[in-house]
């Protein structure tokens, strides 16, 4: 089993504590009982999630919030170099640790599933997280989205099994070494970090090598990139390959996925034998998160049926096609999708939920890099909803490019037949939503960005 800390994080600080990934591993290592400390920009839920276990977390970022004890200091990619905290740790020689090597750290002595793809990565993660602790199998888990609370996006399970999402973005899924690794798709993301389809099959070619022998790997059968990678991969000959999709030769073939509302019936003929059941969230891009995710725990040795019904436990991730409430008649959904094929996956998801109804979207642009190469496609996915509002592009961790903005993405939406409208002031967008929307209409705040917020001011204004 794994030691409760491992040696030099028993006093960690980490820059970014509020962050998806750092907060996770934070979670986890509080929860083992290291004296946890950190800063983020502003405060949030998951910062009082985090001193509630009684981690310590500073607002703002200052060389003077870095312990005289800190053991280490945790980064993410996204810290600049330039940080305060960053650079006193420098000057007193504490070790630096990036939040890839810490959470490889934490699966030590355990059996890890890594699950790793363009796009699916959270859901998938949160899917295998419910129903593995629905079996009472007691999991750990780090997921890069909150299940049903702030804090809830990790935990230190007591049981053999530590399910984690693997980021391609920065490489940094190249530090594990899982006994099953699931990857979902392959295409081109993360401009800033990749020049090329080519590097980006590299980078998985990579993380596939790192599958411990003896091992498994659960890859699309569908996903053109997944095929390609597979192909590539096939010399190794130490780990099963386990396929999974439509195509007539997966090895756990997807015979029919019926929509249920804002659900699904998913049936699967898995070795020989054909198995039903449900999955509570819609569309055939989450059917496949949820077949790939039974071929996942089947390969650790559990048994199909059981964690077919498990599954059925999971009842969504916040930000993935989240329902916020509905007001005046019209239900407001939050989606995290900011790149065309998640885009394209879940309008199609929610137009067979619609029933007929029509789908309106407010759509934040996520990264100018992003928006760079990819506007035409998302302007395209678009064109799939009834209307939609485009706001600026938020920048994250990204400085401007001259002469990228949302007007790309409006300008390839109206080309693709789209009712799209720009919107220059998120405080306007309620009201713009509210001369919209009528009864029975969907409407979709979609983005990677702080479009989250807009769904609750939504709701009020529609309320009024």
């Amino acid at each position: 089993m794994a030691p409760a800390v491992p040696t030099t994080m028993d006093r960690p600080h980490f820059i970014g504590i509020g962050g998806a990934g750092m907060s996770g591993i934070a979670k986890i290592l509080a929860q083992r009982g290291a004296a946890v400390a950190g800063s983020d920009a502003k405060e949030s839920a998951t910062a009082g999630a985090l001193r509630e276990l009684g981690a310590t977390v500073h607002i703002g970022h200052a060389a003077g919030h870095l312990a005289e004890d800190a053991s280490c200091v945790v980064v993410s990619s996204a810290i600049r170099a330039d940080n305060p905290e960053l650079a006193a740790a420098a000057e007193r020689g504490i070790p630096v640790v990036h939040r890839s090597d810490a959470l490889a750290r934490l699966m030590d002595g355990l059996r890890p599933i890594a699950v790793a793809g363009t796009h699916g990565k959270t859901t998938t993660t949160s899917m295998l997280a419910v129903s593995l602790d629905a079996l009472g199998l007691q999991p750990s888990y780090a997921i890069g989205g909150d299940l049903d609370g702030p804090g809830s996006n990790a935990r230190h399970g007591s049981g053999e099994i530590f399910v984690a999402e693997a980021d391609e973005s920065d490489r940094s899924f190249h530090k594990y070494a899982p006994e099953v690794a699931i990857i979902l798709n392959v295409e081109l993301d993360h401009h800033a970090n990749y020049a090329s389809m080519e590097e980006i099959y590299e980078s998985f070619e990579t993380f596939v090598g790192r599958i411990r022998p003896g091992g498994t790997l659960v890859v699309s059968a569908d996903q053109a990139g997944a095929r390609e990678l597979t192909e590539r991969v096939s010399g190794r000959h130490d780990i099963e390959v386990v396929t999974y999709g439509e195509a007539e030769d997966a090895d756990v073939r997807v015979l029919k996925v019926n929509p249920r509302g804002l659900a699904s019936e998913v049936t699967v003929l898995l070795n020989g034998k054909m198995l039903t059941f449900a999955v509570s969230v819609p569309g055939s891009h989450y059917a496949h998160n949820a077949v790939a995710a039974l071929a996942a725990g089947v390969a650790l040795g559990i048994p199909a049926h059981n964690l077919a019904s498990a599954l059925g436990k999971y009842t969504g991730v916040k930000r993935r096609l989240q329902l916020k409430g509905e007001a005046g008649g019209v239900q407001v959904i939050d989606s995290y999708a900011h790149h065309p094929t998640e885009m394209t996956a879940d309008l199609e998801a929610i137009r067979g939920a619609a029933d007929g109804s029509r789908v309106l979207v407010v759509f934040q642009p996520h990264l100018f890099s992003r928006t760079q190469e990819l506007g035409t496609e998302m302007g395209q996915a678009l064109a799939l909803a009834d209307a939609s509002v485009v706001l600026d592009i938020y920048p994250a961790r990204e400085d401007p490019i001259p002469g990228i903005t949302s007007a790309l993405i409006i300008d390839a939406a109206e080309s693709s037949g789209a009712q799209v409208r720009a919107e220059h002031d998120m405080a306007a967008v309620p009201d713009v939503v509210a001369g919209m929307a009528r009864p029975g209409d969907l409407v979709l705040t979609m983005g990677a960005g702080d479009v989250t917020d807009l769904g609750p001011r939504i709701l009020a204004r529609l309320e009024s």
